[in-house]
């Protein structure tokens, strides 16, 4: 397979509606998108991917109208977080219009659904023929694309089309709150904080899903993810450690002696905006293992801690 890479909403939206899987930028990683009105298409994700098929992806849409395409029921608590977070890196999990087909949804009857903030991503959406179903565009496990060079590196010969834009101003992967149930919950913190959604609807339950043996309702919830090829190492700010070998840091704090690699952050935005850039430029340098600082779990902290804990899960 050619993978086309293009600057034009035009030419990238066009190759979706016929059929073809396409990357485009998004504010939070680079998603990779297929139409809902193409099941073989969204298929093909899955295969790109190295994605297993229980794992549901996310419907993006241009605008709240395109809502009833997805959704089949709005709940109260959705409709304030819909006001105030709409578009943004927010997805809601809501009970979902039969249309949907369940490739999408991994046989469940509840779907994710996002309307991004990125221009390119809002022209690009605006062009297709109907919502874009969208996983990261990155090879399943390994850390989220930033990037259109990301992208290409790990899907290039697999994916009909990137579309290029800068680099995701964000870095971490949505917010998700399962608005489908009698209680709010949130699925995975992101850059809307749970502080941000408790002034909203306070309601909002953080309690995680215990059974490893459901299916999750959300990316992120049961498979190793983010994790580099590099070890990780959680630590705490000025944590004395000894330090091996063609090691690196990441974090807020001073960093211990000896790192061959260092990416001091000046604040949490920009640790959640550098984290997976980071992890790859480590994997191109030949990094064994990567000390990461574990941040509060305030804030955008939780979303830092959540990405890096499962990071280093990987096996």
């Amino acid at each position: 397979m050619q993978t086309t890479i293009t600057s034009s909403p035009e030419e990238a939206a066009a190759i979706l509606n016929s059929g073809g899987v396409v990357a485009f930028p998004t504010e939070t990683v680079y998603g990779l998108g297929a139409s809902i009105c193409h099941p073989q298409a969204i298929s093909q994700i899955f295969k790109a991917k190295g994605r297993p098929g229980d794992n549901p992806l996310i419907v993006h849409i241009y605008n709240i109208e395109q809502l009833a395409a997805v959704a089949d029921e709005i709940n109260g608590d959705a409709k304030r977080l819909i006001e105030h977070f709409f578009p943004g890196p927010l997805t809601l999990v809501l009970k979902k219009n039969p249309r949907v087909p369940d490739t999408v949804t991994a046989g469940l009857q509840t779907v994710g659904i996002r309307c991004p903030l990125n221009p390119v991503a809002r022209e690009f959406l605006r062009l297709c023929d109907c919502p874009v179903a969208a996983p990261s565009a990155n090879l399943s496990g390994l850390p989220s694309a930033t990037s259109w060079e990301a992208v290409y590196e790990d899907l290039d010969g697999k994916i009909d089309c990137v579309l290029r834009g800068t680099p995701s101003a964000i870095g971490l992967e949505s917010t998700i709150v399962d608005c489908s149930g009698s209680q709010p919950l949130l699925l995975r913190a992101g850059a809307i904080t749970l502080e941000q959604l408790q002034a909203i609807v306070p309601a909002i339950a953080t309690e995680a899903p215990t059974d490893k043996e459901a299916p999750p309702k959300s990316p992120g919830l049961k498979y190793p993810h983010y994790a580099p090829k590099a070890a990780i190492v959680l630590c705490h700010a000025h944590e004395k450690m000894v330090i091996e070998p063609s090691s690196a840091y990441i974090g807020l704090s001073e960093p211990p002696q000896g790192v061959s690699l260092l990416k001091l952050c000046n604040s949490l935005e920009e640790y959640g905006r550098e984290l997976f850039s980071f992890f790859r430029h480590c994997d191109a340098n030949g990094v064994h293992i990567i000390y990461c600082e574990l941040p509060s779990d305030e804030g955008l902290g939780r979303a830092i801690r959540d990405r890096l804990m499962r990071a280093a899960e990987k096996k």
